[in-house]
This record gives C-alpha cells, sequence and structure tokens, in this order.
C-alpha cells in the first residue's frame, strides 16, 4: 500500500512515525512546502523567537531510519481522485492508495486598508521576520486578544518592547477562556506593563499607525495580527471533498472520499463524548493525538477518536490550561487555589464534568487539569461541593 501524506507540521510527521511504530511497512512519502525540516510550531510565540530556531520534530536521519520519503520545499498543488495522484509544485506527481491530508491553518487576515502591512505569525519565516524587530523600547501594537497575540505581548514585553493589544470583544481570550480566568489573564498582562484596550474596532492600518474606529490613532514601529486562523482546505475544495468549518471528517478522521484521510487543525470532526457536537481544534495534542489515531485507522482499526480536546498557554510565569469543552456546560464551579491560582468546572444539564480549565504556575494547576481531563473521560458526574473545596482531592473522585 502506499500512502502519501501532505503536510509537515505535527500532525502529518505523527502519522508518518505512528504508521511505522504500528508495522506499516508499505510506501511512505511525505511533502512539506517549507524549505526545512518539520519543526514545533508552539514555541513560535515564546522561547523560539528569542532563540531564533524552533525544535525539529524529526530530522533527515530520523526519516531515513523510518523509510520515509520527505519531499522538503515541494507543495501539493492539486488532488486527482480518479487517477488517486497528488500532482506537486515541481512538475511531478505522487501516486497513493490512501492520502492523509495535514494542511493545517493559516493566519486570518482583515479586509482593511493597510492590513496587508502587518506581520503574522505561523510559520518559522514569520517569526524570523518578527524577531528582526524586537528591541528594548520598540513599540508593538497586537490586534487580537487570543492565545497567539497574548503570548507574543509575554515575549516581547520580556525583551523590553512597548506593548499594546487591541481586541475588539469585552474581554481577552474572549472564545477560549469564561470571565473568570480572562480577568485573571488580563490583570497579569496589565501588571507587566501591557496596554490593554477592550472593545476597541479597528478602522485601517498604515505602515506605523493603526487607526481605530473612535477616531484615535497607536503609533507603532511594527503592527502584528492575532485574530485567528482559518484551515487550509484549498486542496480539499478543489477535489470536491465535503466541508464543514473545516475538512469534514468521520469518527474515525475519514473524509467523505473513503480513501482520503484529515487530521489536524484542518479538519473538523464528531466528538461522542460532546453529543456529536463537530469540533475543529488548533491545538499541539489534538494534531498528536489525530496524527497517532490516523495511523491506527489507516492500519483498518475501528474504533472512534474521542481523546479530550486539551490546551495549554505560557504567559510569564504562569500557566492556562483547558481540557474539555467550557462551552458545552450551563453550571460553572470555581475553586480558589491561592496565590492568584484557580480551577473552573464546567457542568452539563446532567452533572456531567465537560471541561476544566486552570490558571496559576504550572505546578499549581497541571496535575489537577490531568485528573479533570480523566474524570471528563469517563463521564463521571462529581459533587459540585467537592469541587469547589481545595480541600477535597479530586483524584479521589475517580
Amino acid at each position: 500500500m502506499r500512502v502519501v501524506v501532505i503536510g509537515a507540521g505535527e500532525a502529518g510527521v505523527r502519522v508518518c512515525v505512528a504508521l511505522r511504530e504500528q508495522g506499516f511497512d508499505g510506501e511512505l512519502a511525505l511533502i512539506g512546502e517549507e524549505r526545512r525540516l518539520p519543526y514545533e510550531r508552539p514555541p513560535l510565540s515564546k522561547g523560539a523567537l528569542l532563540a531564533g530556531d524552533a525544535p525539529v520534530i524529526a530530522d533527515a536521519r530520523r526519516f531515513a531510519d523510518l523509510g520515509v520519503d520527505f519531499l522538503s520545499g515541494v507543495a501539493a498543488t492539486a488532488i486527482d481522485r480518479a487517477t488517486r495522484r497528488v500532482n506537486l509544485s515541481d512538475g511531478g506527481s505522487r501516486a497513493y492508495d490512501k492520502l492523509v491530508i495535514a494542511t493545517g491553518a493559516r493566519p486570518r487576515r482583515l479586509d482593511l486598508s493597510g492590513a496587508d502591512s502587518c506581520l503574522t505569525l505561523r510559520t518559522q519565516e514569520d517569526m524570523l521576520v518578527l524577531r528582526e524587530r524586537l528591541r528594548e523600547g520598540a513599540r508593538a501594537v497586537i490586534v487580537g486578544a487570543g492565545f497567539i497575540g497574548l503570548e507574543l505581548a509575554a515575549t516581547m514585553r520580556a525583551q523590553g518592547c512597548a506593548v499594546t493589544v487591541v481586541e475588539a470583544a469585552g474581554h481577552v481570550l474572549q472564545r477560549a477562556t469564561p470571565p473568570d480566568i480572562s480577568a485573571l489573564v488580563e490583570a497579569r498582562h496589565r501588571a507587566e506593563g501591557v496596554d490593554i484596550l477592550l472593545g476597541a474596532g479597528v478602522a485601517g492600518f498604515e505602515s506605523a499607525c493603526v487607526h481605530l474606529t473612535d477616531g484615535s490613532r497607536l503609533r507603532a514601529d511594527f503592527i502584528l495580527l492575532g485574530v485567528g486562523a482559518v484551515p487550509e482546505v484549498t486542496l480539499a475544495r478543489d477535489a470536491g471533498l465535503a466541508l464543514d468549518n473545516g475538512i469534514a471528517v468521520d469518527s474515525r478522521l475519514i473524509t467523505s472520499d473513503s480513501d482520503i484521510l484529515a487530521v489536524g487543525d484542518c479538519a473538523s470532526f464528531p466528538h461522542p463524548l460532546f453529543g456529536g457536537r463537530r469540533l475543529r481544534l488548533e491545538a499541539w495534542r489534538n494534531a498528536f493525538d489525530q496524527g497517532v489515531f490516523a495511523a491506527r485507522s489507516l492500519m483498518g482499526a475501528q474504533d472512534l477518536y474521542q481523546a479530550i480536546p486539551w490546551f495549554w498557554s505560557d504567559q510569564y510565569d504562569r500557566c492556562l490550561q483547558i481540557a474539555g469543552v467550557p462551552e458545552a456546560g450551563v453550571r460553572t464551579i470555581l475553586r480558589e487555589l491561592g496565590e492568584g491560582a484557580r480551577l473552573l468546572f464546567h457542568l452539563a444539564n446532567d452533572g456531567r464534568l465537560v471541561a476544566v480549565g486552570g490558571w496559576g504556575a504550572l505546578g499549581q494547576i497541571a496535575k489537577e487539569v490531568r485528573i479533570g481531563e480523566m474524570l471528563i473521560a469517563r463521564g463521571a458526574t462529581p459533587d459540585p461541593e467537592a469541587l469547589a473545596s481545595p480541600s477535597a482531592k479530586l483524584k479521589g473522585m475517580l
């Protein structure tokens, strides 16, 4: 059997590694558009931005040992489902029996004058361009108070930059966290000297200026957009695959074509633990888990993908972790951990725990969120009073 994987990010590489680990001995090719070895993306807004290089996922020797034909600097330009071939930017093509699409996502752009002059962060090349602008005293304006925007704000402040974050919503991390945690995150950034403008609309950009809808202007040495990402579905769309907030896959990560799977940021899937709700997750853990699961699916496994969504974000000396789907809850329980750290538990109508979020030092929250993740997976209905009490051990609820 010939397997071709399009996309050399975490999900795509993980498919290749897991296939070999599970005994696949057929032809295996990985197509990577960037002219570099596959690398980890989460550090681009943090440590890699300071160091100038991102950690490599797999090097040339690793690919050779795995028997993976890694095509670096070559883009897939079309999928011919009739002949089961992938056309390439160098004029060649690759035949497949099974195809995995792991094309990820691309930064969302704003349809405003001057927006094309703003920086975005998705690739190592983007990171290197941004790194050249970092210097003590430089004025940076970040549009968007999501994970990327706030992580970059923390990193820039560590470099002595003056940072202003512009957010249209009423609180930071609006799509990812409830107000209780976002208020703590916001307070920490303000304490570190970040100027945060909430409920602020952007009217347009100049090379060194952000025009707000209230008529005011923000001067900047550089402007960065952190307003989310959109799934990269061009190949799938042109090939006639079903789309639904990404490439639509079933519970085995198979697309509307039984010979094609999709994984990672570009794929939306139904989750059986959340009523079949279709999710599309832009997270390292999801890319890793789906890569491993897709390999199992290719090898004939019939089980359903039901890994619990899990996110994290490092900002200053604090960590934010979220397991589950907070918006699936109807009741929130707060547990204070001391020193500004806290946990939030989200319960469904039937009392099931559907999400847990934590903010604090890593040692304060990591174990607790991990146990919460296990409770979610088991469909547990813990006592709300016990969840609220710091003296009640979560492990005992398992």
